[in-house]
């Protein structure tokens, strides 16, 4: 089964339309917008999407929804000059049934992954030997290789042990991790473990902020919300980190750069996917000003853009000069 690349992926936001443009119960889905924020990450060095995870509020959108969304930037990548362009699907519901619905779904759509959610609903109360029992059971049936997805904050707080990335790993159907939190030791540990092919289990952090400490010690990139606004700086960081070896005057853009990042990235885990829309808004001139679904409807309190300014205006230096 193929690995998805090292690089730098985008946890892509879904766009909806204006409400006042909708005459469903809730704002309808702008796949048109969806394509041309997709076809401009593709533009400014990004290695792939990430559609449908949670920034993406796959939770908020109906089966159909989700099926068009995916098949509509596949399509619109494609025709853009994109052919097989990354797209990993997130997966967010704890069903074994309805995670293959749902990835049976997606490959029909046009994904070449699925980023499978910890089944978290019941947090402590399962243990790692059904986690992996878990996955296993999801890799044997599905249609194309997943990705295990741990983060704490949306599954009441379950960890993924190293040890069961190891073992999980070794499965040929389930290519890589992405880890949304904060221990950089594991993602360290899963990095250089010898027992793991690091060329097919690819290892991704859910933050920018960890980029370079965790790329240098074998991670395969970022899954980063920021990169949504700024591609090039991200995506030259990556670059960068990649090197070896690393020259005195590479390390010193190195440090600049993940300063840059590190502190935009405060905003992001503030806001949020409401932050990351009005940012895509404010700095691309895509989507709307409307937040996401409910319960995530709303824009950021008034002057709180302004008071990040500083923060904003030297990440946006870096990506004009690239």
């Amino acid at each position: 089964m193929s690995s998805p690349p090292t690089g730098v992926f985008v946890p892509v936001p879904t766009f909806f339309k204006p409400a006042s443009a909708s005459k469903s119960l809730q704002a309808e889905i702008d796949v048109d917008v969806q394509i041309k924020h997709s076809v401009h990450l593709a533009k400014n060095g990004i290695r792939g999407l990430v559609l449908l995870g949670s920034t993406g509020e796959a939770i908020h959108m109906s089966r159909q929804e989700r099926f068009d969304m995916i098949a509509g930037v596949r399509k619109g990548l494609d025709e853009a000059g994109f052919p097989d362009y990354p797209i990993m699907a997130g997966v967010l519901i704890n069903s074994v049934d309805e995670v293959l619905e749902w990835l049976h779904d997606f490959n029909k759509a046009g994904a070449q992954w699925g980023l499978v959610l910890a089944p978290g609903y019941f947090g402590p109360a399962a243990d790692q030997d059904n986690f992996r029992e878990w996955y296993t059971l999801v890799a044997d049936n599905s249609p194309i290789p997943i990705l295990i997805y741990n983060y704490p904050g949306v599954t009441n707080n379950i960890m993924i042990t190293p040890e069961t990335y190891t073992i999980l790993a070794q499965h040929p159907n389930i290519v890589g991790c992405k880890m949304s939190h904060g221990n950089v030791s594991h993602h360290v540990q899963v990095s250089l473990d010898p027992q793991i092919d690091h060329n097919k289990f690819r290892v991704y952090s859910g933050f920018g902020q960890q980029l370079g400490p965790i790329v240098f010690f074998g991670a395969a990139g970022v899954i980063d919300g920021l990169a949504a606004i700024y591609p090039k700086t991200v995506s030259r960081l990556m670059i960068l980190a990649e090197k070896r070896p690393i020259e005195p005057v590479v390390h010193e853009e190195i440090q600049k750069l993940q300063f840059a990042v590190s502190s935009a990235e405060e905003f992001i885990g503030r806001w949020g996917i409401v932050g990351i829309k009005e940012a895509v808004q404010r700095v691309l001139g895509m989507g709307t000003l409307e937040g996401g679904r409910l319960p995530l409807k709303g824009r950021l309190p008034d002057d709180e853009w302004e008071r990040w300014n500083r923060t904003m205006s030297r990440i946006q230096q870096i990506e004009a000069s690239l």
